[in-house]
C-alpha cells in the first residue's frame, strides 16, 4: 500500500543525508516500511527501509537531533 505524507516529514536517510518523506510503502507483514523520500541536497529521490530512516531535531516538540550510528556520514557513493 502507497501512503502520500501529507504534510511531508523531515527525516535523515542513513548515507544520503536529510530530507523531506514525501510517501510510505508498506509491503505488509515480514517486510520494513519503504519511506519515499527527497533529499534536500541533492534533489534525488530515494525509497529507504525503516532501519535507514531516523527523525530529525524537532525544537518545537523538544526532540534533539538524534545520535547517527559511526561512519554512516551524510552522503554514501554507490
Amino acid at each position: 500500500m502507497f501512503t502520500q505524507l501529507n504534510p511531508p516529514i523531515p527525516l535523515n536517510v542513513l548515507g544520503k543525508g536529510e530530507g523531506y518523506a514525501i510517501g510510505m510503502i508498506d509491503y505488509g507483514q515480514e517486510h520494513n516500511l519503504i519511506w519515499v523520500t527527497a533529499i534536500s541536497e541533492t534533489g534525488e529521490i530515494w525509497c529507504a527501509p525503516n532501519p535507514s530512516v531516523r527523525l530529525t531535531k524537532n525544537w518545537t516538540m523538544g526532540r534533539p537531533a538524534p545520535k547517527l550510528p559511526s561512519g554512516t556520514g551524510d552522503r554514501m557513493t554507490m
